[in-house]
């Protein structure tokens, strides 16, 4: 039964997607890797120094929110900005993670986001990560626990490889970039100018019918 249902949702998902635009491999997408993820996923990649990411934030969030049930939306921190060292850079990616494992992980977020974009405060040292961290009611001994352990380190390294491998098939030039199943890269300047955000969230959902 649980099987009917999910090939039902898939077949409403279908014309959805194909109604938008007539997607086309090479054109509006691209095929980045031989196999898809054991998992369902969407993979944004971007940076909290990057405008246009901050300027996504709204339309990542409504995406994931716009994902089927099986399908996970996953951040993904780069370390290639000019803004700040890689070093830095990877501190944030290791902030982010933490973010992710708390309560107020949105707030954490934007709060981030801000800091560097609004208030021009790059983030270099643990000292202002922790601050940012506290203000949104992160016990800071305890933050900085959590950024020295193995499990935190190990997540933000498998962010990098992830960065480095996507970037060595030529499939993250700039960000933010989305990867589908780490197999399709969407080609955000192939889509709609006029109805833009709706074609990027039906090709997202294409994507994610195709092996």
């Amino acid at each position: 039964m649980k099987k009917f249902i999910s090939m039902f949702l898939v077949a409403l998902m279908l014309p959805l997607a194909a109604t938008a635009a007539d997607y086309k491999a090479g054109t509006h997408y691209k095929v980045v890797n031989e196999s898809i993820t054991a998992k369902a996923e969407v993979r944004e990649y971007f940076s909290f120094y990057c405008p246009h990411c901050l300027k996504f934030e709204p339309f990542m969030k409504d995406l994931a929110a716009a994902l089927p049930a099986d399908t996970t939306f996953e951040k993904n921190h780069v370390d290639f900005l000019r803004a700040a060292s890689p070093q830095v850079q990877f501190e944030i990616t290791k902030a982010l993670v933490v973010a992710m494992q708390l309560p107020q992980k949105e707030q954490l977020i934007s709060s981030i986001f801000d800091a560097i974009q609004v208030q021009r405060n790059p983030l270099a040292s643990m000292a202002e990560l922790r601050k940012v961290f506290e203000k949104n009611g992160v016990d800071g001994d305890q933050f900085e626990k959590h950024m020295k352990s193995f499990g935190v380190n190990s997540k933000a390294k498998q962010m990098k490889k992830f960065q480095d491998d996507m970037t060595a098939k030529g499939a993250i030039t700039g960000v933010p970039t989305i990867i589908v199943n780490g197999k399709y890269k969407v080609n955000a300047d192939k889509l709609s100018r006029s109805d833009f955000l709706n074609d990027y969230k039906n090709i997202v959902l294409y994507l994610l019918t195709l092996k």
